[in-house]
């Protein structure tokens, strides 16, 4: 039975971060881990460009503007939703998830999606 695995090498690699603002608390370790991950696998400090946004919602949109100018190899995007008391929580979700999923779909680079989403701040500490 063959198994295909996939083995990251990030030499020579581009790569955008689109991160959210909002929950930076959060979203700072989300990413560190991102930066260390990919350092560990060749990409250099350099070839790294972090675009911070003011929140989960406009990450779809710079996103796509990211992809559209061919200058990265991939995007990494992060962000951290946590429930409040009101419907906001599945709109921006919700949103988010379609909208990056959509750009990862119909573009010709990978596009990640690291948006936790969570019912409490302690259970995206724990992640």
């Amino acid at each position: 039975m063959p198994i295909f695995e996939g083995n990251f090498n990030g030499e020579n690699l581009k790569v955008g971060i689109v991160i959210a603002r909002f929950n930076e608390l959060i979203t700072s370790k989300l990413l560190s881990g991102a930066i260390d991950n990919l350092l560990r696998h060749g990409v250099k400090e350099e070839d790294i460009d972090i675009y911070w946004v003011p929140g989960a919602f406009e990450i779809p949109f710079i996103t796509k503007k990211l992809v559209d100018n061919h200058k990265y190899d991939g995007i990494i995007t992060l962000g951290a939703v946590i429930r409040g008391a009101t419907t906001h929580y599945e709109l921006v979700t919700n949103e988010v998830a379609k909208g990056v999923a959509h750009i990862g779909l119909t573009s010709d680079i990978p596009v990640l999606f690291g948006v936790l989403t969570t019912e409490t701040i302690e259970q995206a500490l724990e992640r």
